[in-house]
């Protein structure tokens, strides 16, 4: 039976029926259960065992030879249990996964790990990714939303010999900190002057228009700049630029390795998170989070983004307080990832996430 839950996490869009008797859709959920649990194939015998139908292993191994037929299952070797296919998988995430609602503990636990109070916006985003990443044993991925925002204040502080902090606080009260790399003995009125000259050409405008207009002026001349403050200037600025669009934050990559279920995917794992550093990976991955109203899961080759199986990607929008699509958050994990525990946990965080952009 279909849990309604169902609709309101992963969106109505995906909502398929199984096509299969009661009997052939238990023994497919229970297999395909059993399999994330143990990453081996599932044998007869063992879902005998567990399932509450009290069928003989014969009567399972008859239903699972129709299921192999359907391009559901497939022995990956003679002699052997049986694994879900990525159509099979699909059916499964679709019409037959079961989860619960998290519970409040694990609500509050979500929202500590996320509060930004102290730190900046990367940097709970960041948290997030590395909270999706243990939970779900896989990569926890974020594109983090462009600095859009009017910009209200900046500040450059001295940390040491070499090193200046940038702190940037947009309109909307978000805070932002950057570490860059100044002139060794800069000094620190040129720092200050740096802070100056900006604050008095940033307001009302986003940061990408006053690093136009700051790029303008110090290419006609037309400032009364040192070379040193030019320099914490151009730095600063290019802190936040660099392409546009937003950026890409990726946690536990290791732990994703050490969890696939085959050694020949490392290499294609490596050139993966080679692919989502680009821009137009960026934006792909918004494009699939905005396919539809909740959590999307895509199995194997679904999403364009991995070119042969072995991989799933469960992500979520995030939205700001204009109820715009700004981010993305999820995991890519190997194709047994705990669908039931990730989806909820996942479209939970991206909601927290939307509180705080709001």
């Amino acid at each position: 039976m279909i849990d309604p839950r169902l609709a309101r996490v992963i969106g109505a869009d995906h909502l398929v029926r199984p096509g299969l008797d009661t009997r052939s859709a238990s023994i497919l959920r229970e297999l395909v259960e059993t399999y994330v649990e143990t990453g081996e194939p599932v044998g007869s015998r063992t879902l005998s065992r567990r399932l509450p139908l009290n069928l003989s292993p014969a009567t399972i191994r008859n239903a699972m030879a129709d299921l192999e037929d359907a391009g559901l299952l497939y022995a990956p070797h003679t002699s052997a249990g049986r694994l879900p296919t990525e159509r099979g998988l699909r059916l499964f995430v679709d019409g037959l996964l079961e989860f619960g609602d998290l519970s409040e503990a694990e609500r509050e636990a979500i929202s500590v790990r996320c509060a930004a109070s102290g730190r900046s916006l990367h940097e709970t985003l960041g948290e997030a990714g590395q909270m999706l990443s243990g939970l779900a044993g896989a990569a926890g991925m974020v594109v983090a939303p462009n600095a859009e925002n009017a910009v209200r204040h900046i500040e450059f502080v001295a940390l040491g010999p070499g090193r200046a902090l940038v702190v940037l606080v947009q309109e909307g009260g978000q805070v932002e900190n950057r570490v860059i790399e100044v002139p060794p003995g800069l000094p620190l009125s040129a720092l200050t002057q740096a802070s100056n000259y900006l604050n008095a050409r940033l307001t009302g405008r986003t940061l990408e228009e006053a690093r136009g207009m700051v790029a303008q002026e110090i290419a006609d001349n037309r400032t009364a700049l040192d070379d040193l403050t030019q320099q914490v200037i151009e730095a600063g600025l290019g802190t936040w630029t660099g392409g546009g669009g937003g950026s890409l934050i990726l946690r536990g990559q290791s732990r994703l390795l050490e969890n696939l279920d085959q050694a020949a995917h490392v290499s294609e794992i490596r050139r993966l998170f080679e692919r989502l550093e680009s821009q137009e990976t960026m934006l792909r991955l918004l494009e699939l989070a905005q396919r539809g109203q909740g959590v999307q899961i895509f199995i194997g080759a679904e999403s364009g983004l991995f070119d042969s199986t072995g991989l799933s990607m469960v992500v979520a929008p995030f939205r700001n307080g204009q109820e715009k699509i700004v981010g993305a958050i999820g995991v890519i994990g190997p194709t047994r990832i705990n669908y039931g525990r990730v989806i909820p946990v996942v479209d939970y965080t991206a909601r927290v996430i939307g509180r705080l952009l709001g």
